[in-house]
């Protein structure tokens, strides 16, 4: 069996399987560490992911993993770090939000708080793919240009962007976001405004390496180059919400592109041969949000 796709999704789908008896390798055309789901800043959240019917059980799903994960956050990555999604109620959210304990709206209506999972992306790859080690799976760096060239009776096609040319799905769009990590001033908690409509938005979220700016969401822009003009709005936006970010030394920038989908694609397929094809791609802003439930259903259509 191939997983084609080293990201979050493909690498946490590979581990499922790996851990259900399967031998497992991951095909990615870059290193984990340079996936686009390195760059996220990753709360839990179903953000940006269609179709809402389904992504509160993938994701509740997951927080249970990520729960437990944070019991050990040097080694996976996860903490359950407090915040406020300002401009959110809690009636505004689907079912899903009934289940995540400690979620609740803020004295003053305006928002919700709530004590989520926040994972340090590098960290948490290098665990997944350690993990997949450990469970007898492998990771090669290789390109795949035509999945029904892929040599395997079992292909999961986790390729992300990648599958608007892959499959190829031109449904598949990129939503580019860009951050900007600073020194951290002392912020221990997260902050996240809902989106104006050009996409633009204020969050902070504290990481181990730094706080992690935001943001953008700019659907249809390629370009993996951090704007200086953006970088500077973005400062500037979250220094309005906590004035100490405004002198804080800058650490880098960031640029990823979200692979949104008017719905994430999670089914079973076939390829020459009989052979047996997954898709699970699509999950635009909350690929880390749904990972472990979305790998779980594709790991059931795997052995159909």
């Amino acid at each position: 069996m191939i997983v084609v796709g080293g990201g979050v999704v493909g690498l946490t789908t590979a581990v499922v399987l790996a851990e259900g008896g399967r031998r497992v390798r991951v095909w990615t055309r870059e290193p984990v560490e340079r996936t686009t789901s390195a760059v996220a800043g990753a709360l839990w959240w179903p953000y940006r992911i269609e179709p809402e019917r389904l992504v509160g059980d993938w994701a509740l799903t997951s927080l249970v993993v990520y729960e437990e994960l944070a019991r050990r956050p040097e080694r996976t990555g996860v903490r359950m770090v407090d915040g406020v999604h300002l401009g959110i109620r809690p009636a505004d959210l689907g079912p899903w939000a009934a289940r995540v304990p400690e979620l609740r709206a803020t004295d003053d209506g305006d928002g919700v708080r709530a004590r989520l999972p926040l994972v340090d992306m590098p960290v948490h790859l290098v665990w997944l793919r350690e993990r997949l080690t450990a469970a007898g799976g492998v990771v090669e760096e290789r390109t795949v240009a035509d999945l029904a060239a892929v040599p395997a009776a079992v292909v999961v096609n986790c390729t992300g962007l990648g599958a608007r040319a892959l499959v190829p799905d031109p449904a598949v769009r990129p939503v580019r976001g860009q951050l900007v990590v600073v020194e951290n001033p002392g912020i221990t908690t997260w902050f996240t405004s809902v989106d104006d409509p050009a996409g633009d938005s204020a969050y902070f979220f504290p990481q181990p390496g730094g706080l992690i700016l935001g943001g953008t969401a700019r659907p249809d822009e390629w370009s993996l180059e951090p704007d200086p003009r953006i970088a500077e709005e973005i400062v500037a936006r979250c220094a309005a919400v906590r004035p100490e970010i405004a002198g804080a030394r800058v650490l880098g920038h960031r640029v990823g592109l979200r692979p949104t989908r008017p719905a994430v694609r999670l089914e079973h397929g076939t390829l020459p041969g009989g052979r047996t094809l997954v898709h699970n791609y699509g999950h635009g802003g909350a690929g880390v949000t749904v990972a472990w439930g979305c790998a779980r259903e594709a790991a059931g259509l795997a052995d159909t």
